[in-house]
């Protein structure tokens, strides 16, 4: 005969509510959580001010007390009601382990291009640690610190049209501790970048026409300069990989997000052959080309 199971903890009940209120009011997810119960997790334990981490089933963490769940409950409120994401709420988002501020002025990081980076797919393509890299469309400057995380001797530039965006990845260099390392640039596309690097980071703007009107709430309340691609989503890109080549090291690299977008990819730049980077959303989202492959 098995037992039955141990009763949930007060904390794991309250997530469990408060993503059923997530569910029922059919929010989006993709800014950090892909789901309502980890989404649920997340705001109850920052409203809270508990680790992110917490196991929520510990016993040594006290119940919530009446006024706090009043105010998880006004959280998960305001969550449904702005159809904001999560991350411009508590002002905070991950990376990679690593923790960013954003809010309204830039897009929530999420971009995949910082699994091949934290993993070191890119060094074994490169085959040599980059002194010179850029992080094109910076937005709040993530990919930037990962970059210069994960090698310690290099200098980075991080680009942006938006001055909102570099205000906000300034907040993120600063908070880092990264002032020597990387210089914010405003630059439409490479125009103020002058190179040569060895390695340039771009998560451009790729979306569609036709999937910028079908996007969620949650997406649209994003700056859509930093999503909108045009009608193929390929008009950055376009311009990008024209002037590319001028601004790499003989040696260097280009890796290049693109999301959903191999097809208009591939049929914009069918005489491309990249090398696809292998991440946790599939294998033709983000690519790597040559400074060669450019010329």
């Amino acid at each position: 005969m098995t037992s039955p199971a141990p009763p949930h903890s007060p904390l794991r009940t309250l997530v469990e509510q408060q993503a059923r209120r997530l569910d029922q009011a059919g929010v989006a997810f993709g800014h950090g959580t892909h789901n309502a119960f980890d989404e649920a997790a997340w705001l109850v334990l920052w409203r809270l001010g508990l680790p992110l981490d917490s196991d929520l089933d510990d016993p040594a963490l006290p119940a919530p007390d009446a006024a706090q769940i009043m105010a998880v409950a006004a959280l998960i409120d305001e969550r449904i009601a702005s159809r904001k994401p999560a991350a411009y709420l508590t002002r905070e988002a991950w990376l990679q382990g690593v923790p960013f501020y954003v809010d309204e002025r830039t897009i929530v990081p999420r971009s995949l291009i910082a699994e091949p980076l934290a993993e070191g797919a890119i060094d074994d393509l490169l085959g040599y640690e980059p002194a010179q890299v850029l992080d094109l469309c910076t937005g709040n400057g993530s990919l930037a610190v990962l970059a210069a995380l994960a090698w310690p001797q290099a200098h980075v530039d991080a680009a942006d049209i938006s001055p909102d965006a570099l205000a906000v990845a300034a907040i993120n260099v600063d908070q880092h501790g990264l002032q020597e390392r990387i210089r914010l640039i405003e630059s439409d596309g490479l125009a103020q970048c002058q190179g040569p690097y060895d390695l340039i980071l771009c998560n451009p703007p790729y979306v569609n026409a036709a999937s910028m009107a079908a996007l969620p709430a949650e997406f649209k309340a994003e700056p859509a300069l930093a999503l909108a691609g045009g009608e193929d989503g390929m008009d950055f890109v376009r311009s990008l990989l024209r002037q590319a080549s001028s601004c790499l090291h003989p040696e260097g690299v280009l890796v290049l997000e693109i999301g959903h977008e191999a097809a208009h990819f591939e049929s914009a730049f069918p005489e491309l052959q990249p090398v696809w980077l292998i991440t946790s959303a599939g294998d033709e989202q983000v690519l790597l080309l040559r400074a060669s492959d450019l010329d």
